[in-house]
């Protein structure tokens, strides 16, 4: 199962990156699909599972990345 991440800025999805790499999964960055949205317009691809201790403070949502388009599986609580 691939999931994707949408972030605030580029440094927090790089960080996300280099977390997830450091777990042992395939991770890389790339353009946000058009049917999400994100602030700064990179994402991270990564292989699943999530959980929600992996969120860091730059994380806006996490999508499941399904053949028939994307489900929201996680979303950063607003401050």
């Amino acid at each position: 199962m691939y999931l994707i991440a949408t972030f605030h800025t580029h440094f927090g999805a790089m960080s996300f990156q280099k977390k997830i790499e450091r777990l042992g999964r395939n991770a890389g960055m790339m353009p946000v699909p058009r049917a999400l949205s994100a602030s700064c317009g990179v994402c991270v691809r990564f292989e699943g599972p999530f959980d929600p201790s992996m969120a860091t403070d730059d994380l806006e949502a996490v999508y499941e990345d399904a053949p028939n388009g994307y489900a929201l599986l996680f979303e950063q609580p607003e401050n």
